[in-house]
């Protein structure tokens, strides 16, 4: 099917992200892989093609387009032509926001044009050993101590942890369950320690790691937002969180199914072409019709976000149809490329132990289907009215 939510202009953005993406992230993808981290000078090539944070106003050095459809962009063509560890969407879309809405004027002149020219990279630290989908439960604290803030405790899996200049910290800072507040925390700030880049599963380039605040010295200045507000600054970013990441998996889908119809028209078993099997027709067909289903929802959820529209169950149900397919779709194609699809120096084999995690980060799919549950009136919280009998009835 046709897409028509890009204009000209969009496509022609797109050349220009791929043909960079080829020249500038794709060769190093292997060394990446080994080193367990990306480049910092990815994000300084990225910066240099006004890639990153491309909402901020230009007086920051953006180029002031809030159209998420370029974004959108440059997710699908990194999932086809880049590598998945490069981490730009998260330093531009889901961090920098937080930034560019929440700072202050001097907050923003301060921190803005080098995250534009990827000098500094972003993080966001929310997740701790006893507190992932569930942020009331989260235990670092501050602490207001008159002219800083003292700040506590400790992180874990954070994206971008080693790479991170920068790092906005959701810390308790009231006893209620609600009571959170934003901080950023800057690389060199005494007491604010690094553990080791974490080994996963997947996503082997990129770096993730576990964060230490230690008598953190915190200045007034970089408060994020409102005092005890954070937890509702976080609830407003997560619809987009959900989107872009649906606009990740979805991605990812697309490129398994391309390189697997590739090699199952050029790989042959039997005498045949691998194509020719019923089976592998039959399973292509069904990967293509979903995955053409789900790109329309997603499109139109894209166009419902730019217009300030998208609602929370609808970026719930993105984001859970989109990873739970990405799962199906890249274990389908493994199998496709038989013993192959085993082997690292096939794509489908990284892509597949990529995906793993889609279901879990940026909320797992539980949750997705609690928040759908809940958007039709099923909430367990709410007490539902008694069934009246008969005999009451008379």
């Amino acid at each position: 099917m046709k897409r028509r939510i890009f204009d000209e202009e969009h496509e022609m953005f797109r050349d220009s992200v791929r043909s960079f993406l080829q020249n500038e992230i794709q060769p190093y993808s292997d060394k990446w892989q080994e080193q367990g981290i990306v480049d910092r000078e990815a994000y300084l090539k990225a910066g240099e093609q006004g890639l990153l944070l491309m909402w901020a106003d230009e007086e920051y050095g953006g180029a002031g387009v809030s159209d998420f459809r370029y974004e959108q962009v440059l997710i699908e063509e990194n999932a086809r032509y880049g590598d998945a560890g490069f981490f730009a969407t998260l330093h531009s879309r889901l961090v920098g926001p937080y930034i560019g809405q929440l700072g202050t004027a001097e907050q923003k002149a301060r921190w803005l044009p080098k995250c534009v020219t990827g000098e500094h990279i972003l993080a966001v630290a929310i997740t701790e050993a006893g507190a992932g989908s569930d942020v009331a439960g989260i235990r670092t604290k501050a602490e207001d101590n008159g002219d800083y803030y003292l700040l506590n405790g400790s992180k874990t899996y954070i994206s971008n942890g080693i790479l991170a200049d920068l790092v906005v910290v959701v810390a308790r800072t009231d006893k209620s369950r609600h009571g959170l507040s934003l901080f950023v925390v800057e690389r060199g700030m005494e007491g604010f320690e690094r553990g080791d880049n974490l080994k996963k599963m997947g996503l082997k380039s990129q770096d993730t790691a576990e964060l230490f605040f230690n008598n953190v010295k915190v200045p007034k200045e970089n408060l994020l937002g409102e005092w005890n507000k954070g937890f509702y600054q976080l609830m407003h970013f997560l619809a987009e969180e959900r989107l872009l990441g649906a606009v990740g998996y979805l991605g990812t889908a697309n490129a398994a199914f391309d390189i697997t119809l590739d090699y199952v028209t050029e790989r042959k078993a039997f005498g045949q072409r691998i194509a020719d099997f019923q089976n592998t027709r039959f399973k292509m067909a069904d990967m293509r019709t979903e995955i053409d289903i789900a790109q329309a929802f997603v499109d139109q959820c894209v166009i419902e976000h730019n217009g300030g529209n998208l609602s929370a169950d609808d970026a719930a149900k993105a984001k859970l149809f989109t990873s739970e397919l990405e799962g199906r779709v890249v274990d389908a194609c493994v199998q496709l490329h038989g013993g192959a699809g085993y082997m690292d120096e096939y794509p489908i084999s990284r892509m597949y132990v990529n995906a793993r995690i889609s279901r879990i980060y940026a909320g797992s799919s539980e949750i997705m289907r609690e928040i759908i549950a809940r958007s039709v009136g099923l909430d367990p919280r709410k007490k539902q009215p008694k069934a009246v009998g008969k005999d009451q009835a008379a």
